[in-house]
């Protein structure tokens, strides 16, 4: 058995990893949960994003405020780009069978990536970690990241601000009632198409932030985006695809999987992913805490 401190390091890596794979997958599910399109190319603004925070931070140097500023400006331009994805292309997918979505979206992920080859090129890209984070600090023998820390806590903090507005606010009300039935909102006098403009806005912004965020822990190269939406998947199917909180608890079942299979079976740890997924589809297609679509 491993010692206590292997544990809680690996713990509090998987729960790093689920923070981040979070951010990513619950723009995927929300735009799944309201406009039932399948966004592979969800993983391309979150590459994107990385890319812009890289490429700001360049251009405004290593300050206090640098990094942050180039991280919401990322993930804002991100979301613009969304609104004008959504606006020119996805509008056309509405109703559209799944084979279709995927190739439309895969090959959008196609353009994207060679446009981001040309701006920035095929090198690895890094950026340092903001200043004030730098640190670390002791946990029952191992050492904790300051910026990681930073990532435990913002992530559950965004949880909780989405839950709020979609639950709480006009707007949650009416995106929830354009997930159910669109016709009978639009109706009722709701710009329908406004709705899922800005839906779609907000999804493509945690996925820049994510993006943004994750540029002082990894390097930014190019294919990132594949590889995160493959991922991302794995835990919208898990939790529940359109399910906001089973993409949360999705996130935390994949990161510890994942860490711990790491630890006990590194042979076997990528297939203990997939192996739980099977089950999950065979036992519950629609989730743990999704529902059937009807």
């Amino acid at each position: 058995m491993p010692e206590l401190s292997f544990v809680v390091a690996q713990c509090l890596s998987g729960l790093t990893a689920s923070m981040f794979l979070f951010l990513i997958a619950s723009g995927l599910s929300l735009i799944f949960g309201v406009l039932r399109v399948l966004n592979f190319a969800h993983g391309t603004f979150y590459m994107l994003g990385a890319y812009s925070a890289y490429q700001v931070v360049q251009w405004l140097g290593t300050g206090p405020v640098s990094f942050w500023v180039a991280a919401l400006g990322a993930a804002l331009g991100v979301a613009i780009l969304g609104g004008l994805v959504e606006r020119f292309l996805f509008r056309h997918l509405y109703g559209k069978e799944e084979l279709y979505q995927l190739l439309f979206t895969y090959s959008l992920v196609l353009i994207l990536g060679d446009v981001a080859k040309i701006l920035w090129g095929t090198q690895q890209k890094s950026v340092g970690r903001p200043p004030g984070l730098t640190g670390s600090f002791s946990l029952l023998g191992i050492t904790v990241p300051h910026y990681n820390l930073f990532i435990l806590l913002l992530a559950p903090a965004i949880a909780l601000g989405f839950w709020f507005i979609l639950q709480r606010t006009r707007a949650g009300r009416f995106i929830r009632a354009a997930a159910l039935d669109r016709e009978t909102l639009g109706a009722l006098g709701v710009n329908v198409s406004a709705l899922y403009t800005g839906v779609f806005v907000v999804a493509s912004f945690l996925g820049g932030l994510g993006g943004a965020l994750i540029t002082p822990m990894r390097a930014v190269v190019p294919g990132m985006d594949t590889d995160v939406i493959v991922d991302a998947f794995v835990v919208v199917v898990i939790g529940g695809l359109g399910s906001f909180w089973g993409t949360f608890l999705g996130a935390l079942i994949y990161g510890q999987v994942l860490s711990f299979g790491i630890l006990f079976f590194p042979r076997f740890s990528i297939f203990a992913i997939f192996a739980l997924m099977a089950t999950v589809l065979v036992i519950r297609p629609w989730g743990l805490l999704g529902r059937p679509l009807k």
